[in-house]
């Protein structure tokens, strides 16, 4: 932990319950872009590996860790539309209202950032969400006053896996990206950290399993709040 001089977390997974959050709101937004075309959202569902009856991912979705930019292009075909940046936004912004409506924290995130923030570590966010829905859920949950920055997809730094997001991090603190800590729970969080050449520590919250790559990470802990404990342990 001593190597650890500031911490960007990932969003959903690491501080959202991503099943909880994602999966009822993403049924909201591919029934909302799908309207009255019932075929058009089985075959929504079927591209994003949605499984309606559970409101819920399988672990192969690309929405997973995936940006709107990134599986966006999917729907676009699915709904005979554009790939466009305008077909991009919408969605990002069905994505906000809905995300607003189910929004579920892991455990107590602002408690945990909070006794981070006291130790002097500077903290972000690094998701491949929106910015905008990014700085709407800190707020709900309390941690906008606790950040230094907050970095979505669409930032002008690039989406995860590229390193933008943590170079930039590094920049804003005056750090070098080797004392930046990259904490989430996919292969694309682990992929970005050694990108960065920042470290990575993989929590075991997210909705999908980290066994086959946890070996790859610096640290690997079950949650954001079980991080937290590892600072405040006596050295």
């Amino acid at each position: 932990m001593n190597a650890v001089r500031a911490i960007l977390f990932d969003k959903d997974g690491t501080l959202i319950d991503f099943d909880r959050t994602w999966g009822p709101a993403a049924g909201g937004v591919m029934a909302r872009l799908a309207g009255t075309d019932g075929a058009a959202l089985s075959r929504l569902h079927e591209v994003s590996h949605y499984v309606a009856e559970r409101r819920q991912f399988l672990q192969t979705s690309p929405l997973i860790a995936g940006s709107s930019r990134q599986y966006g292009p999917l729907w676009a075909q699915v709904l005979g539309r554009p790939a466009s940046e305008a077909f991009f936004v919408e969605i990002d912004e069905l994505f906000i209202e809905e995300g607003q409506a189910h929004l579920a924290p892991l455990g107590r995130p602002s408690a945990a950032l909070a006794r981070l923030a006291r130790l002097g570590l500077p903290l972000g966010i690094a998701t491949n969400d929106s910015e905008r829905n990014a700085r709407i859920q800190a707020d709900i949950l309390g941690l906008t006053d606790l950040l230094a920055a907050i970095y979505g997809h669409d930032s002008g730094h690039g989406s995860k896996p590229l390193p933008g997001m943590v170079r930039a991090f590094a920049e804003l603190t005056g750090l070098p990206t080797s004392a930046v800590a990259l904490v989430g729970d996919t292969h694309h969080d682990l992929m970005t950290a050694r990108a960065a050449g920042a470290l990575s520590i993989l929590v075991r919250s997210g909705p999908g399993p980290i066994d086959a790559f946890a070996g790859e990470a610096d640290l690997v802990v079950d949650d954001v709040e079980a991080l937290t404990e590892l600072f405040l342990e006596p050295a």
